[in-house]
């Protein structure tokens, strides 16, 4: 069985990283238009350097990492050959809108994963069009070291988008903030994002070990009249809860957007 990877940007290329892992490199083709950026990527992983007809030709599965402006186009141009499964990280672009583009009918699964996915640490959305249970079980296979997986029913995909697939660049902005707080505080500047992200991770993992919900653990922490409810009145007074689930909302707007 062999995979195509299109695209080999940043989340092409983690992907592509993590199914080697899974699957062996060896089976993975990779195309870009920067043939560079291709080549750099198959040395580090194993990988064959291939094109747009190969990959067409020979693969089971083909991944689309294109933005959803260059989709139309490249699905144009794809000489497909037989009924792989197609694969798409396209944000906004629905499983239908996908199948008029392609001009006939394939099987779909549709994703949204997010950067943590280069780390093993990933969470992919996905979908699925026409693509019954083998080829479902092959795709979990393919991305079983990206992370964890979650299936939904298409309409939710654009809203969990928002969340899974935009929130690490909200995250990653707090851990500036949290970082440039301490430094105002007098915290070393060259340990405070460490310590930042450090944090993070560590209430993070709390959250997941699922015993107690995010709101007790923070009560938890908030000792009355002491210094962490100092920071928590200082946010609530300036709406943080507000403008974090306003962020998610403009992201899932925008997403919807992209699918128009």
């Amino acid at each position: 069985m062999n995979y195509g990877f299109i695209g080999c940007g940043n989340m092409g290329g983690a992907l592509a990283s993590a199914a080697s892992q899974a699957v062996g490199g060896e089976k993975i083709l990779l195309a870009d238009a920067d043939l560079q950026k291709a080549q750099a990527l198959a040395a580090r992983i194993g990988a064959k350097v291939s094109d747009l007809e190969t990959i067409a030709k020979e693969c089971d599965y083909i991944i689309l990492g294109v933005k959803p402006q260059g989709m139309a186009a490249l699905l144009a141009d794809l000489p497909i050959e037989g009924n792989p499964t197609m694969v798409s990280m396209a944000a906004g672009l629905s499983t239908e809108t996908l199948g008029r583009m392609a001009g006939r009918e394939l099987s779909w699964i549709r994703i949204m994963p997010n950067t943590p996915v280069a780390l093993g640490e990933g969470r992919i959305l996905y979908t699925l069009k026409n693509a019954d249970a083998k080829a479902e079980e092959g795709f979990l296979t393919l991305f079983s070291k990206a992370g964890a997986l979650y299936k939904l029913e298409e309409h939710l995909i654009d809203a969990g988008t928002a969340l899974s697939g935009c929130g690490p660049a909200f995250v990653y902005l707090f851990i500036e903030a949290l970082a440039e707080g301490a430094a105002r505080c007098g915290v070393p500047q060259e340990m405070v994002v460490e310590l930042a992200a450090g944090t993070v991770l560590g209430a993070a993992k709390m959250v997941l070990q699922g015993e107690k919900e995010p709101a007790e653990l923070r009560e938890n922490v908030c000792s009355p009249g002491g210094s962490t409810i100092e920071g928590i009145k200082s946010l609530e007074a300036d709406d943080f809860r507000k403008i974090i689930y306003q962020a998610v909302e403009k992201s899932y707007i925008r997403t919807k957007e992209l699918g128009q």
